[in-house]
This record gives structure tokens, sequence and C-alpha cells, in this order.
């Protein structure tokens, strides 16, 4: 990641971001501990640019392997925020009319 990473953090807006993480390798928790806050296990939140959001996203997208992962960041929609997940089936996120609802499903 290096260079490239290091160029992304420069200057733009800022917004508020978290990340959970579950299951996933120690690598990639140390590699979002170098942008983020980790306040609880698994749980990373800060204020980065919209584009190393999207880098560290795709980052996870790439690592996440059999674990999964949530992203909740704040936007300029009716409920101040939107949602991203990976891995968990149980769990999904739907729009409805463009509201952000969680989906529940039993196995």
């Amino acid at each position: 990641m290096g260079r490239r990473w290091t160029r992304l953090a420069a200057g733009g807006v800022t917004i508020m971001v978290v990340f959970v993480v579950e299951n996933v390798a120690n690598s990639l928790r140390g590699e979002l501990s170098r942008w983020l806050f980790e306040v609880k296990a698994g749980v990373f939140t800060g204020k980065v640019s919209a584009l190393v959001r999207d880098e560290l996203w795709q980052y996870i997208a790439d690592k996440v392997g059999t674990g999964s992962a949530l992203m909740i960041y704040s936007t300029n929609n009716e409920q101040g925020f939107s949602a991203k997940v990976i891995g968990n089936r149980t769990r999904t996120l739907e729009d409805i009319e463009g509201l952000l609802l969680v989906k529940i499903t039993s196995d």
C-alpha cells in the first residue's frame, strides 16, 4: 500500500466512517489501524476522505476471505449515512424508497 496511500491522505473533504470486521486476518486489522482507531476488537472509526474510504473498502473486499465486514459512512441523504456489507449472509441491506434497512434472514 505504501506511498500511494500516503498521497490519498492529502487534502480533501473528510467524512466519518465506521468499519466492523469479523473473522478476518490480523494483517487486515493492522492495515485498518493505520488509518482509523480500533475502538473495540474489530470496530474501526475515524474521518477520512471519500477516496480513502473507497480504497479501504476495496482492500477489505479483497482480503475479507471467509470473514465479514460492514462499512457505515456519513453522506448527504435522508438518514445522514449509508452502509455496505460483505460476507454476512444472515443480514442484508435493503434500500426501500431511499431508506436503508437491515433484512435478517434465518438459516
